[in-house]
């Protein structure tokens, strides 16, 4: 796929211009969920520090297109963000050279102009914030930076972005006879509080520094989206804001609240625990996951720092005491530092993706609907026994089973209890969640309400 990475000093417009062509242009739910692609945008410098990925669907075809933090920002994350700057335009096929329109060349702008020069990289010059037509008259300066014409944009009024298309397809390579197979990534959510590892578990799981880490509460301000292959499986890894209750910024509010919606989007939860701040918190979180039918692997950070089997054991005995309100859910002792257990935290993600997508012939659903009613004993009320006739699972991740019976308020909570452990364990369904619904014996005709 091709490779578009948008460039520029701090608070020209970047995340706008990003956001903009892929909300114009947002690529189908196959390919990914649009809505976690966005970047955070605010009006303070520095905001966006690692490299934020979306694709952008057009006419002419589709482009990957990434996002940046400011160059020459003068703050201390200035040396890190050039890297990562560095190694997108390495795998670029065009750099977008952000400059904000209604400003005089700055010097960071020249530096950055010089920055790309060195690059050997195609280079469109695009102007942001022209929202009145009149200000295309003192483009002319930007001509000084060395790439030609800039293209006059506004992402408040939606202005230029048409010919912003044009522009960049007219300077992407032709390639012939290139065929892309349409897979769609397995979904990981990497969520916890701020600094319980999340960032080092990405970047030890990519074998590179894609995103900044730092002892710094609330280093990682966005959602950050990361495609990569494993074991003949393809996964897009969402690096997320650490979750706190009380926000102290507008920004780290943004972020927080992009970093749920990734809970809502992912396909598999991975629950970052640092072992010595494990509380409420956690449980919190995997409860939203479950609630929202997202499996989750409980993932237990910074397991090098654990020095005798002494300490493990002690440390392994108080989490599951902590956690045994989710104990049925698959719990990994990882390392971002050795590289412990990575490999298979990926596979337990493969399976647990595939396990959520399992569908059981209905043959089989009631053979074991007339098992299950001859280990209990059914509600009974006045003299009135709750009858089950049928059992049908109609959708999957998360799969859900509708039991169609003659009085669905009969149905008590143990029992109903009772029918989801069996369905964990005979069904094999404990580690993931799923839904029960039961239906009133009018309602296999068509009526009636979920209960």
């Amino acid at each position: 796929m091709y490779r578009v990475v948008i460039v520029g000093r701090p608070n020209v417009g970047k995340s706008s211009l990003f956001n903009k062509l892929l909300g114009l242009r947002a690529a189908p739910e196959k390919y990914a969920k649009a809505g976690s692609q966005f970047a955070v945008v605010a009006d303070v410098p520095g905001v966006t520090r690692d490299l934020k990925e979306g694709v952008v669907e057009s006419e002419q075809g589709r482009f990957k297109l990434v996002d940046t933090g400011g160059l020459w920002s003068g703050d201390v994350w200035e040396k890190k963000i050039k890297q990562k700057v560095e190694r997108a335009i390495q795998d670029a096929d065009l750099v977008l050279f952000a400059v904000d329109g209604r400003s005089d060349i700055a010097t960071a702008d020249l530096e950055v102009a010089d920055f790309l020069r060195r690059q050997g990289r195609p280079v469109l010059l695009v102007a942001t914030k022209i929202d009145d037509p009149k200000h295309q008259a003192y483009l002319g300066d930007f001509y000084a930076l060395g790439f030609g014409e800039a293209v006059p944009t506004s992402a408040a009024h939606s202005r230029g972005f048409d010919e912003l298309l044009e522009r960049i397809w007219a300077m992407l390579p032709v390639r012939q006879g290139e065929s892309e197979p349409e897979v769609v990534p397995i979904r990981l959510a990497i969520v916890g509080r701020p600094n319980a590892g999340k960032s080092s578990l990405l970047n030890a799981i990519l074998g590179e520094e894609r995103v900044i880490v730092s002892e710094i509460p609330g280093t990682t301000r966005d959602t950050i989206d990361v495609e990569f292959d494993y074991g003949g499986s393809r996964f897009l890894l969402v690096d997320t804001a650490g979750i706190r209750k009380r926000p102290e910024t507008g920004v780290e509010e943004q972020a927080i609240g992009r970093a749920h919606q990734a809970i809502l989007d992912a396909d598999v939860v991975l629950l970052v625990v640092d072992p010595r701040e494990l509380g409420d918190h956690e449980l919190k979180l995997a409860n939203e996951a479950l609630d929202a039918g997202k499996p989750v692997i409980v993932t237990i950070t910074k397991w090098d720092l654990i020095e005798s089997k002494e300490e493990a054991k002690r440390v392994r005995a108080d989490l599951a005491l902590k956690l045994s309100h989710i104990q049925h859910l698959p719990i990994l002792y990882v390392s971002s530092v050795t590289k412990q257990n990575l490999h298979k935290l990926l596979s337990e993600a493969a399976r647990l993706y595939e396990l959520a997508r399992a569908r059981f012939e209905t043959a089989e659903l009631n053979r074991w609907l007339s098992v299950w009613s001859t280990q209990t004993m059914l509600p009974n009320f006045k003299g009135k026994p709750l009858k089950l006739f049928f059992l049908t699972q109609p959708e999957v991740a998360p799969p859900t089973f509708v039991f169609f019976c003659n009085h669905p308020e009969f149905v008590t909570r143990a029992f109903e209890g009772f029918l989801r452990n069996r369905i964990g364990e005979d069904l094999g369904l404990r580690e993931i969640p799923f839904r029960m619904v039961f239906r009133g014996r009018r309602e296999s005709k068509g009526g009636g309400d979920a209960s």
